[in-house]
């Protein structure tokens, strides 16, 4: 997964770390957690602000549901 697999991303956050909100997460624990997922194999300093918030909203979504 790279970090514009946001979609990718958020359903593996919502399956690793189950009943955590990503909305209450600040960025930069957002995105230690996304470089410690299984198949993440992007440059872990290749985020910024845009694409943590695309990964932070389609966790959600699979957060709510």
């Amino acid at each position: 997964m790279k970090w514009t697999d946001s979609e990718d991303i958020g359903i593996a956050l919502a399956e690793k770390f189950q009943g955590v909100d990503p909305l209450t997460l600040r960025f930069t624990d957002l995105r230690d957690r996304v470089v410690t997922l299984d198949g993440f194999d992007d440059d872990p300093r290749a985020s910024n602000e845009a694409k943590l918030e695309a990964i932070q909203m389609a966790w959600y979504e699979e957060f709510k549901n």
